[in-house]
């Protein structure tokens, strides 16, 4: 669940803020878009499989020498 977390608020950071990184972004707005991802996947409940292939494809495509574990 954490990856899936973690995946969900990278994409909405992402959607957020287009010039900014996450990886260099303050650990507090990271937990805040954690808690929109937390919040998002329990409204999506069963839908939310076809959201988080899409965007671990999208991300593959951005950064293919990023592993799974390091997102």
């Amino acid at each position: 669940m954490d990856y899936q977390v973690e995946l969900v608020a990278r994409a909405f950071y992402d959607a957020e803020y287009e010039d900014c990184l996450w990886d260099a972004e303050a650990e507090a707005i990271k937990q805040d878009f954690r808690e929109y991802a937390r919040n998002a996947i329990n409204l999506l409940n069963e839908d939310i499989g076809v959201l988080l292939m899409a965007l671990e494809q999208a991300t593959a495509e951005e950064h293919p020498n990023r592993s799974r574990a390091a997102a």
